[in-house]
């Protein structure tokens, strides 16, 4: 299998490199009948989008996303819809200098050694940049949701170790924190890190409303099983927890039991998934997302001939990713969602 696939009934398969000259993906599976709104599929492209200011990269792309198949007079038809983004501002000749030598904490090693070449410009294959692909589809399997009056919204909770509070929407750009208590401490920390040349990470929160209860299939398709591959496939992605998570190793079971009432649950420390099966509450899990892996420290590396060298990175990258990360997770925990209510027949 060449891993560039996912999905069961809604297929999502991505394509191209950060500096070739395009990325695209091809959906399979998508209802006929939605309406596909081009301003949508933008607004969400634009949420992942490079050059957010002070906090962000300096590379400049629009991210212009061009349908060509699949959808006719403003609606899919049933067909593969196949969609494309072609690149406007690769700077290729930052890498020259590091072709022949291992980024630390990147794919480059690990690219190189399974395949034996790897396309060295911003990481090829392996870019952060191949995730533009999942927020379109991912906008695609938002529009099929909506109709089902399901909702899905991210923010994030930690920067660092600083830690917002409350989980109260609307997250607003560019930070997107889950309460505002911390904004001016986090756009400090960022631009002192950025300074210094380094990078940060931290922790995404996600809930996911108007799921029906029963999705998921037994063992080993748990739907909590199927959201994690689907979300751990992203590269900055370093763990996941769902509902108490990690905090439900220090609770008692009467603590961390769900008990039930007429109303239905009283709490929801299982994150809304009980047996990998919905249990019809919200769908809550967390997100960890490492420090961005290019920073402009100098570091110790090999080359590919084995020779102990030194590496201090060009370019544009990210003093922290957590921002852009966000829309991704939520793209493929849309299309991780809709697949699961494809099979389950829960969609006419």
């Amino acid at each position: 299998m060449s891993g560039n696939t996912f999905g069961t009934l809604f297929t999502v398969t991505t394509f191209g490199e950060s500096h070739g000259k395009a990325l695209g993906c091809v959906i399979d599976g998508c209802p006929a009948g939605i309406e596909i709104d081009q301003e949508f599929i933008n607004s969400e492209m634009a949420r992942r989008r490079p050059g957010l200011g002070n906090i962000g990269t300096g590379r400049k792309e629009n991210d212009d996303v061009k349908i060509l198949s699949g959808v006719f007079e403003g609606k899919s038809t049933g067909t593969p819809i196949m969609m494309i983004v072609f690149n406007e501002s690769p700077k290729s000749s930052d890498y020259d200098d590091i072709k022949d030598i291992f980024r630390p904490s990147h794919a480059d090693y690990t690219y190189y050694k399974k395949y034996g070449i790897r396309d060295y410009r911003g990481g090829g294959r392996a870019s952060g940049r191949e995730t533009l692909c999942r927020v379109a589809a991912g906008s695609i399997a938002k529009l099929v949701l909506k109709k089902m009056n399901i909702k899905i919204i991210s923010a994030v909770r930690e920067v660092k170790g600083i830690r917002c509070s409350y989980f109260t929407p609307p997250f607003v750009p560019p930070l997107y924190t889950a309460s505002k208590e911390h904004d001016e401490e986090i756009i400090k920390l960022i631009e002192n890190t950025r300074n210094d040349g380094d990078s940060i990470g931290g922790v995404i929160e996600t809930h996911i409303s108007g799921c029906p209860a029963g999705l998921g299939e037994p063992v080993f398709d748990k739907l909590d099983a199927t959201i994690s591959h689907a979300v751990m496939s992203i590269g900055a992605v370093k763990g996941i927890e769902f509902g108490s998570g990690y905090r439900s190793t220090l609770l008692y079971g009467s603590q961390n039991n769900d008990q039930m009432d007429k109303e239905g649950f009283i709490t929801n420390n299982a994150g809304g998934i009980l047996g990998g099966i919905s249990n019809g509450d919200e769908i809550i899990f967390s997100c960890f997302v490492k420090p961005t892996p290019s920073i402009y420290k100098e570091q110790k590396t090999l080359s590919i001939d084995n020779e102990e060298r030194t590496i201090k990175i060009k370019g544009r990258h990210d003093p922290v990713i957590l921002f852009r990360v966000l829309p991704v997770i939520e793209a493929m925990s849309a299309i991780a969602l809709l697949d699961a209510l494809l099979v389950a027949g829960c969609y006419e």
